[in-house]
């Protein structure tokens, strides 16, 4: 009977880490501060407060229940250990085997949220996509791209709720903007803000010659509140109406219920079209604009940071991607931070992200 104990040692260890930097006596202590909150006749009287209790509860719980039933499989593989070396029964080998195969699985999980550092890394994202250098090219790459990450997000169980989308002249589209909602969204998409540069030969030149294209991915945190945060002037804005051209049903058609809002100081422009009706489309519009302009107040404050710091900001130009994507001549996809590559584009291109996101949070907390 092979003796697991070194490997029993290391997983333990592991579980125990896990269970410090994610807080468990400290989760197990807010779980029960909640409980007694979500049990209360009044939670419902003030309907944010509702959600945001009942939200919270439910991650909680779900976190200290992951913990607990690690911290049980463990202990019963330990035991199964001891009971089969001490009778030798080799048949218990593959068993103990697949089990700490499936804890180690486990473990690299959650080891990924002591990445997360960020603020509002546990946060839904605003993520959008614009057509850069490269003509009906770069159109065609802004598609790929936003292919890739719907397949990325389908991938890991997040929903995605469309904003908006701008169709190309000839192929692909111009833009496309949409909410993805799932637990820590957003920390997760921070490694892709930036130019993303594919090399290719175009499928849109007759002699299908060598082109590089660039599209512009940018992130920002969802915030359900951040209109009670930011003061929105009417003064600052202008509001136009125009008839919507995307999904959402015949309706779109008929009425102008696509909602533009130009804010003048800040020069963001937020376009929403795929809701039901204008109010709903000129609320989300709103909600949008406010959380990028709280974005924009943050990105001013780290620019400023930086330059204290004599730090170069990157611009948003050739030879500034953070990524190339690279199918002419031979096969790469490699992170210009990180260092990370792969040769399967293919597999990168239908949302297998997850290694490059990875790379990139460990690489961010290096550097800090």
């Amino acid at each position: 009977m092979r003796n697991f104990a070194d490997d029993l040692a290391t997983l333990g260890l592991r579980l125990k880490e896990a269970e410090d930097y994610l807080g468990l006596e400290s989760l197990r202590a807010r779980l029960a501060d909640l409980e007694q909150q979500a049990g209360a006749p009044d939670l419902w009287e003030d309907q944010d407060r509702g959600r945001r209790v009942t939200a919270e509860y439910a991650e909680v719980k779900g976190d200290v229940e992951v913990l607990e039933s690690l911290r049980a499989r463990f202990e019963d593989v330990e035991v199964l250990h001891e009971m089969a070396r001490e009778v030798d029964d080799e048949t218990q080998e593959a068993e103990i085997g697949a089990e700490m195969v499936g804890l180690s699985i486990a473990l690299n999980e959650l080891e990924l949220r002591s990445l997360f550092t960020g603020e509002h890394d546990q946060h839904d994202a605003v993520l959008s996509i614009s057509a850069k250098d490269g003509g009906t090219d770069a159109q065609d790459w802004a598609e790929m791209l936003e292919r890739m990450y719907l397949r990325w997000a389908e991938r890991r169980g997040f929903t995605v709720e469309p904003v908006d989308r701008s169709e190309g002249t000839e192929a692909g589209i111009l833009s496309t903007e949409f909410i993805v909602r799932g637990r820590y969204a957003y920390g997760l998409l921070t490694s892709e803000k930036g130019v993303h540069r594919l090399v290719r030969n175009s499928p849109f030149d007759s002699q299908h010659r060598r082109q590089t294209s660039f599209a512009l991915v940018q992130v920002v945190p969802f915030l359900e509140d951040a209109l009670k945060v930011v003061d929105i002037d009417d003064k600052d804005i202008r509001l136009d109406t125009y008839r919507s051209s995307g999904a959402g049903g015949q309706h779109v058609n008929k009425t102008s219920s696509a909602i533009r809002i130009t804010h003048f100081p800040s020069g963001i422009v937020v376009q929403c079209q795929d809701e039901r009706s204008q109010l709903q489309n000129k609320e989300r519009a709103f909600q949008l604009l406010a959380v990028k302009l709280l974005e924009l107040r943050e990105e001013e404050r780290r620019q400023e940071l930086a330059r204290l710091n004599g730090e170069v900001a990157k611009t948003q130009a050739w030879g500034s991607q953070i990524r190339n994507y690279v199918t002419s001549q031979y096969n790469l996809v490699k992170d210009d931070r990180t260092k990370h590559e792969t040769s399967n584009v293919r597999a990168v291109f239908d949302g297998d992200l997850d290694d490059f996101v990875e790379a990139y949070l460990r690489w961010r907390r290096a550097a800090n």
